[in-house]
């Protein structure tokens, strides 16, 4: 919840010469609903994607302050994330509506970045990985591969200045990436995995030297379009 319209304008016009040279990278921006007919003006003809922050599962009715999946692709959304940890944190959204929301928005035609995440909590009872092996089976339940990306966000390191160590990282990624096959087959080597989690320009490299990183989520670091883009081009530049 961040960037008024003109904000995001500031914003898009300081980053996209910034990572206009990069072709090896999607870059995907997800602004507040308010900013999105903006961005999407600002970012035609561009290298960067746009993205809603939550969707919700029906195509219109009685749902007010709701956001359909057809309306994000109307504004000019080819990607939206579904599950975030403060989706499911501070509104409650169980497994079966992130599951209803992926459905919806990938029948939409659009691609779907699914969250999932352990809470401290959670770790330190040894309850990481069957947290994402129900998040996995139940989030993906009828789910195809195709038009999915699957990000990895350890509640614990979002927006605390901690970061799972580039060793925790890619064993949950491992993890994601066995339990993706189980429901995938092969294709589950098609689907890139994120991780989020204070994400910065100084971390960005090590994380993705790591064989089932395949990208990142980025939060606060994203805001600035210096950080943001040193993300977007690490290993080219500081």
């Amino acid at each position: 919840m961040n960037k008024t319209t003109g904000e995001t304008r500031e914003f898009i016009e300081g980053f996209l010469p910034l990572v206009v040279g990069v072709q090896d990278t999607e870059i995907v921006i997800a602004p507040p609903f308010t900013s999105l007919p903006v961005a999407a003006e600002l970012l035609k003809e561009s290298n960067v994607k746009l993205a809603g922050q939550d969707v919700f599962y029906e195509e219109s009715g009685a749902y007010t302050g709701e956001i359909s999946p057809l309306m994000l692709k109307d504004v000019g959304c080819t990607h939206v994330i579904i599950g975030h940890s403060e989706r499911r944190q501070y509104f409650g959204e169980t497994d079966e509506v992130v599951n209803r929301k992926t459905k919806a928005a990938m029948g939409a035609g659009l691609t779907v970045i699914f969250c999932i995440g352990e809470t401290l909590e959670e770790r330190e009872s040894g309850n990481t990985f069957s947290v994402l092996k129900r998040q996995i089976a139940e989030g993906l339940r009828g789910i195809t591969a195709t038009g999915l990306v699957i990000a990895y966000e350890p509640v614990w390191a979002i927006g605390t200045g901690k970061t799972a160590s580039p060793e925790q990282a890619q064993e949950a990624h491992e993890f994601i990436r066995s339990e993706l096959s189980h429901l995938y087959g092969d294709e589950a080597g098609t689907i890139r995995i994120l991780y989020g989690g204070s994400v910065k320009p100084d971390n960005i490299a090590s994380l993705m030297s790591k064989d089932d990183v395949d990208g990142a989520l980025v939060g606060g670091a994203s805001l600035k379009a210096d950080s943001f883009a040193a993300i977007v081009k690490y290993g080219q530049e500081s």
